[in-house]
């Protein structure tokens, strides 16, 4: 009879629910981290910006940066051009690449990309450069990932936390 009881027991022990706990917020995790990992992750990224300027002395020598932290050089100026301005669609070639070479996008020689200027979804580095640029040159822009496409990157060909450097030419704005 005793053993029947420990049976019982023991099933009804079994067959009952696990008691649920609340989720846990991990403690080590703050405010004072959040920024700690933003700004290492902002050093690295000029650390590898400067390094790629160091392969590159030609485009180094004609480097601007602005206040948000593109970095542009115009590698062909036409003086008389139409600067882009907010609310104009620009007529555009395009290649989008990392820091490494690696080519992700690129548009076809014989189709230029159309972008509203700062009505897109595009790179809102480009969107500032393209306001930057006259009509007839082309420039090299470098973006570092807060002006491409951050903590994700665009779940395709550009990985998470990406530096980006466009070659952009931009042919019309109207």
């Amino acid at each position: 009879m005793s053993s029947i009881r420990f049976f019982i027991i023991l099933f009804l022990v079994g067959c009952s629910q696990p008691v649920k706990k609340e989720r846990e917020i991990p403690q080590d995790w703050s405010k004072d981290h959040s920024v700690s990992y933003h700004k290492e992750v902002n050093e690295r990224e000029q650390l590898s910006i400067s390094l790629y300027l160091e392969q590159h002395q030609a485009l180094k020598k004609n480097i601007r940066t602005t206040e948000s932290g593109l970095r542009y050089a115009i590698v062909q100026s036409n003086s008389k051009g139409v600067l882009g301005r907010p609310g104009k669609t620009a007529s555009l070639i395009l290649s989008v690449g990392l820091l490494d070479g690696t080519q992700c996008y690129a548009t076809d020689s014989d189709v230029y990309d159309e972008i509203p200027i700062d009505r897109n979804d595009k790179e809102s580095g480009l969107n500032e450069a393209l306001k930057l640029m006259r009509t007839g040159e082309r420039a090299r822009l470098i973006l570092p990932n807060h002006l491409a496409h951050g903590l994700v990157g665009d779940l395709a060909n550009i990985p998470p936390l990406a530096i980006l450097v466009l070659d952009v030419a931009l042919i019309d704005v109207q």
